[in-house]
């Protein structure tokens, strides 16, 4: 009897997720290719504008209106994909046009995504048709999917693009994985806003790939997942050297340039961080939703999170200790001191000493505090390194009884890479 009501209640369970009808929206694909024979009928590019806007842009859905906002598509980039790969678009008619097909295998995963986080709230997926730049992507609680990229193939044709975008059609098997990358930005729209630091973005992704692919049994698709983990301690050793100065494009969304070479490596450290999190918990319900729910601004969680898998090769607060020491600091001012009240009006050169040589090639000014009100523009031939890169000196015409704030910024940094500790200049001139 106990057996029975159990399996009562799984079946109930079941019926309740399925009760939960997901909604998919497809209509932009529908119009895109009434608007798309329009377009290449003719080689009058008004008329081409017009066919666009009138058939696709301005019937547009909610998803399509923001996909164009997140991706800052225009018109005109629509007509360039358009009319630069005339064998790409056919090859891509049907698998698009058979957008409904994946509705099924989309909604099983939506239900087994619910089953492992029962507070999932309903969010709207929405298949548009792009320029080229996201596969899927969210805004809001909108699942926004690029279908022209989504929706490859082996049967694609893509003799037209450049290597790089070869490359994803070839790794990432998009139409076959298509339900799982609905799955993944499914996620993204529970989750609450990164930070806008490495760190904080691999996680985030790393989150939504981990638990799309535990929800659905499915492996992820990534080769970077792939390679690290088969390589784990060289790839986390080189993210703790990068994680605080590094460029975000080596580990996320772009072209690695450092020695690993290989894309996408944060997702690996995101998605590894999430795993042995998870594996590690006893209330693996309760887990789940440490990992979506996380509050990136709230660093003791994270730290946390991120400590007690022991994936980095030392604790976060070690790793910034380490980093606070190794990078370049301003250690001297000249003519004045900072924070001076009385300086001299006229023209002034204003040099700034480092701990350390820093490279010639990059400097950066930010607004201080006060913003414009307090930044006076410098041409870039009144800033000038020393040639050892020890100094930096800028010329300032400076105005009487004014306060002056500039901000010398990260875009500082020495041979090695490391950051320049932000350095505020502030200062007030003498009155008349």
């Amino acid at each position: 009897m106990k057996k029975l009501i159990i399996a009562s209640l799984f079946l109930l369970g079941i019926t309740g997720l399925h009760a939960q009808q997901q909604t998919i929206v497809g209509t932009d694909i529908d119009n895109f290719w009434i608007a798309y024979d329009k377009i290449v009928s003719t080689t009058d590019t008004v008329l081409q504008y017009q066919y666009l806007n009138d058939l696709y842009i301005s019937k547009g859905s909610p998803g399509l209106v923001d996909m164009m906002s997140v991706r800052n598509y225009t018109a005109e980039d629509y007509l360039d994909a358009i009319n630069n790969y005339p064998l790409f678009w056919p090859s891509m008619r049907e698998n698009t046009k058979q957008y409904k097909n994946t509705y099924a295998e989309i909604e099983q995963n939506i239900f087994k995504l619910k089953a492992i986080y029962p507070s999932l709230m309903p969010s709207t997926i929405y298949f548009t048709i792009g320029a080229f730049s996201s596969n899927g992507t969210i805004l809001n609680n909108h699942v926004l999917i690029g279908s022209e990229l989504a929706f490859g193939d082996t049967t694609t044709v893509i003799s037209e693009f450049p290597e790089y975008r070869q490359q994803y059609f070839k790794v990432f098997e998009p139409k076959k994985n298509l339900a799982l990358l609905c799955t993944h930005e499914y996620v993204h729209t529970q989750q609450k806003i990164p930070l806008d630091n490495l760190l904080s973005y691999c996680i985030y992704e790393g989150i939504a790939e981990f638990v799309s692919c535990l929800a659905t049994g499915k492996p992820s698709t990534s080769p970077a997942i792939a390679f690290g983990k088969t390589n784990t301690s060289l790839v986390a050793n080189k993210f703790a050297a990068d994680m605080f100065n590094g460029n975000i494009y080596d580990w996320m969304w772009g072209e690695n340039s450092n020695e690993l070479k290989i894309r996408d490596l944060g997702y690996f450290i995101g998605y590894e961080i999430s795993e042995r999190y998870y594996n590690a918990a006893t209330d693996k319900q309760q887990a789940i939703k440490d990992l979506i729910e996380l509050d990136y601004t709230n660093e003791d969680v994270v730290e946390h999170i991120v400590d007690q898998t022991q994936l980095l090769p030392k604790t976060l607060e070690n790793l910034w200790a380490d980093f606070e020491l190794s990078r370049p600091k301003v250690i001297a001012l000249q003519p004045f001191e900072n924070n001076a009240t009385n300086v001299q009006p006229g023209m002034t050169d204003i040099v700034f000493t480092f701990s350390q040589p820093v490279d010639v090639c990059c400097q950066g000014l930010d607004y201080g505090p006060l913003g414009a009100a307090a930044f006076t523009p410098i041409p870039i031939e009144h800033r000038n390194f020393s040639p050892d890169g020890k100094t930096w000196t800028i010329r300032l015409n400076l105005e009487p009884g004014k306060q002056y704030q500039y901000v010398l910024s990260t875009n500082f940094r020495d041979a090695q890479g490391n950051r320049l500790k932000p350095y505020l200049l502030d200062f007030t001139t003498a009155p008349k």
